[in-house]
């Protein structure tokens, strides 16, 4: 096990943020995740987080994955103190952080995410894996499933799809499925892209538009200036910034505030 002291980590925001889908809650202040072809389970206490993994997995794995490096105080403290909304949104959202997670993963479950609430999206992504995913065991005997790759939805036929109760979504996701197996979209190449080529490449995807591209260059790719807008964050921005959202001044984090706004409005702040 490896603790740590941080006062910018909170895995129960995280886990509530709409932006990773498999992490859940399994008893008080203890959350299971599994990602990158891992499972490991997280207890916090305070500021006091603990991974149940080794050092070696936490140095090689997970470390990057929670984003250990940036200096989320140093973004917090920039906020201008004169926009009061803003402010308040951080700290609501203190312990959010913008996640280094799976490319295809990401663009499967932001496909899912359209029109949905994130109970359904947890459900359907768990549905996926179950079904379609390669079942792993931990030394300690607990099972759990990789995501299903591209080329195994690729092979699954739309009505199956559709009784994973992705809806309209089915076809988005086969269709998705069988350009990227197929090459015909590089997932490789994508990883290597800056923000706005990556963005266009995402979008030549069925079923993947801006808001659905900028959720994935954010959450998969870190490309912190990505900002995704949905009903949530469109209404902030009409109500909050009908001038615009001052994105010059956040250059190069305009993502990770998105991500406390979206949180505080999710919550009902006001």
């Amino acid at each position: 096990m490896i603790t740590i002291q941080n006062d910018h980590f909170s895995v129960k925001k995280i886990c509530e943020s709409g932006q990773c889908f498999r992490l859940r809650e399994i008893g008080e202040e203890r959350y299971a995740l599994t990602a990158l072809g891992h499972y490991m389970e997280i207890t916090q206490a305070g500021n006091k987080i603990t991974f149940h993994c080794s050092q070696e997995e936490f140095d090689a794995v997970w470390s990057r994955y929670f984003d250990m490096e940036t200096d989320y105080g140093k973004i917090i403290s920039s906020v201008d103190s004169e926009d009061t909304y803003l402010c308040r949104a951080v700290v609501d959202g203190l312990g959010i952080r913008i996640l280094h997670q799976d490319l295809w993963e990401m663009i499967v479950s932001f496909i899912i995410s359209q029109q949905n609430n994130i109970k359904r999206i947890r459900k359907c992504v768990d549905t996926l894996c179950v079904r379609y995913g390669e079942k792993r065991i931990t030394k300690d005997g607990t099972s759990y499933y990789d995501f299903p790759t591209a080329e195994a939805l690729a092979s699954a036929a739309v009505d199956d799809l559709r009784s994973c109760n992705l809806g309209y979504r089915s076809r988005y996701i086969h269709d998705t499925s069988v350009s990227v197996a197929h090459g015909t979209v590089n997932l490789e190449a994508v990883k290597h892209m800056e923000y706005e080529a990556a963005r266009a490449e995402l979008m030549k995807l069925c079923g993947v538009g801006v808001k659905v591209a900028d959720c994935i260059c954010l959450f998969a790719l870190h490309q912190t200036d990505a900002f995704p807008k949905d009903t949530h964050i469109h209404r902030v921005l009409a109500e909050r910034y009908p001038e615009g959202f001052p994105f010059e001044k956040y250059k190069g984090y305009a993502g990770i505030l998105q991500q406390y706004i979206f949180y505080y409005d999710l919550r009902g702040g006001v």
